[in-house]
């Protein structure tokens, strides 16, 4: 791990989220996300290998019903209010452009 997150490198990930950030938003967080860097890389020393990676400590059980197939509606009345439809799909415009 890195000791520290160039503003550079704060530049690019809010580049690549889609964040514009100010020049003084780049310096303040820069020290900011290197010190949860840290603190990531100091956690990931005391998990031992004998420690099995979890999300909760305590077993969940499923609380959703069961899936049960209900009559519903069929492809061309789901889609007969939709603006545009492509192959039995919805057709929305791209939001992500050619350089992603």
């Amino acid at each position: 791990m890195p000791d520290s997150l160039s503003r550079d490198e704060v530049a690019h990930l809010a580049d690549l989220a889609r964040i514009d950030l100010t020049d003084a938003e780049l310096d303040h967080l820069a020290p900011q996300l290197s010190v949860i860097l840290d603190s990531v890389a100091s956690i990931r020393g005391v998990a031992g290998d004998d420690v099995p990676p979890t999300s909760h400590a305590l077993p969940l059980t499923n609380v959703f019903r069961d899936d049960v197939v209900r009559p519903s509606l069929t492809p061309a009345e789901a889609l007969s209010g939709a603006p545009d439809v492509d192959q039995q799909r919805f057709s929305v415009p791209r939001i992500l452009g050619d350089e992603q």
